[in-house]
């Protein structure tokens, strides 16, 4: 059991690494020409036959789109970050939990780090964003069990860990 845990916290780690992390230049290794690149997030802000309401235009409600878009949307968020940066994100995903893993393969007690991970239409590829609740908060027993569906909103911000840009969600809380 504690292997499988591990192991699960191994891949949280790396897919919020890989996919949690922007390059050092803010682009992707092959370039903005994939087409989720070269979507911008404006079909987010707007739902079908209706235009953007002002007062709407820092709202980005991945809960509204199909997973397809809401797997490009996120791509883009890793990728184009400054596009992003003071929106206030709505998402709904799978819970996760990650944690260093030392040199000798120990989990390292701090930091933890708490997603919403999402799949793509096919399953096979997932992407997640951190997101830091807004306030005192204890894990496990204010947040929900792993692997469960939540629905969590906070303002999108960017941080630096070890020469990468990465991104988040601060002021995060959960919606039923």
């Amino acid at each position: 059991m504690k292997t499988t845990v591990c192991l699960f916290f191994a891949v949280c780690i790396l897919c919020c690494s890989l996919c949690g992390c922007g390059t050092q230049s803010g682009t992707s290794a092959g370039g903005d020409s994939s087409p989720a690149a070269s979507n911008q997030n404006g079909f987010s802000q707007q739902t079908e036959g209706s235009a953007p309401a002002s007062d709407e235009s820092d709202v980005v409600d991945l809960t509204v789109l199909s997973s397809t878009m809401v797997y490009a949307e996120v791509y883009n968020m890793m990728f184009t970050p400054e596009d992003y940066i003071d929106k206030t994100v709505k998402m709904r995903g799978q819970f996760a939990v990650g944690q260093y893993v030392d040199e000798n393969g120990q989990l390292d007690p701090k930091p933890v780090y708490y997603a919403c991970v999402i799949a793509d239409a096919t399953a096979c590829c997932q992407q997640g964003l951190e997101f830091v609740l807004d306030g005192d908060f204890t894990y496990p027993d204010d947040y929900p069990e792993l692997g469960s569906q939540i629905t969590v909103t906070g303002v999108f911000q960017t941080y630096e860990d070890n020469g990468y840009t990465c991104c988040h969600l601060v002021d995060a809380k959960f919606i039923d």
